[in-house]
């Protein structure tokens, strides 16, 4: 039977054919919390065309004990986690990708990590891989300026700060989490918690590590040029979108 003591944090996982990751993450999300009873899990699909709706009901079926609601909405992550939200219950979201895995303790971390004067934070990240420049990319994420941080990060922020600046831009297809945590960097001392998320390569192992690198450049690049969320949307769409052979980077 499902607790009906209140959330204190509501975790948000927006996903779109992630049949490959979702479960690993949703028992990571149980196991590594201090106190499952103080968080809810919020998925919010985009019209996964796989098996993901069809595996997130049975983990439901097999786990009643734990709050887990599954939401449907229209594509395109902005969107999903700002409906995530609106449903939300805990005074704290947790924006968690469906591909990333929470430190040990995350839930108690965030809890004890948020208060009026920071009310909005984040993790340290590593990735999957031990590639060089994969292990340097995630070194980076430790430092608090606002051009190392990025939604693979993952982010926490009280609900009401949230939504008193509008919650995430809908118009950014892409670039969501930068143009969200700008805003969150004016409004509050956002923090960067040691612990580390675990992030997978797996679209660098896809698409190529260095090409894929320098369309995220270019992008982040014309974001800080002040480009419209079209033109930043129209990029990548011409040359992330597509796919390409295969080349590790593990």
């Amino acid at each position: 039977m499902i607790q009906s003591k209140t959330p204190q944090l509501s975790v948000i996982i927006p996903t779109l054919n992630e049949d490959q990751n979702i479960i690993v993450t949703l028992e990571a999300l149980i196991n590594r919390a201090f106190d499952p009873e103080q968080i809810e899990l919020i998925v919010v699909d985009g019209g996964s065309g796989d098996q993901t709706q069809t595996l997130i009901r049975h983990w439901q079926e097999n786990h009643p004990q734990h709050r887990l609601y599954l939401l449907e909405g229209p594509a395109g992550r902005a969107r999903q986690m700002n409906l995530g939200a609106s449903s939300a219950r805990g005074e704290i979201l947790y924006f968690i990708h469906a591909d990333t895995l929470a430190p040990q303790n995350y839930d108690q971390l965030i809890i004890e990590n948020t208060e009026p004067k920071h009310e909005a934070g984040c993790f340290r990240m590593a990735f999957d891989s031990k590639h060089w420049w994969m292990k340097l990319a995630g070194w980076g994420t430790r430092f608090k300026w606002q051009f190392c941080r990025g939604g693979d990060q993952s982010l926490f922020v009280r609900k009401a700060l949230f939504e008193g600046i509008g919650g995430y831009a809908p118009e950014y297809i892409i670039c969501e989490d930068l143009h969200l945590i700008d805003r969150l960097y004016a409004r509050t001392h956002f923090r960067v918690l040691p612990q580390k998320v675990i992030s997978s390569a797996r679209k660098y192992n896809e698409r190529g590590l260095w090409q894929l690198q320098w369309h995220f450049w270019v992008i982040q690049y014309k974001y800080r040029q002040d480009h419209s969320p079209q033109e930043l949307w129209a990029y990548y769409q011409r040359n992330v979108w597509q796919n390409t052979p295969k080349k590790s980077v593990t």
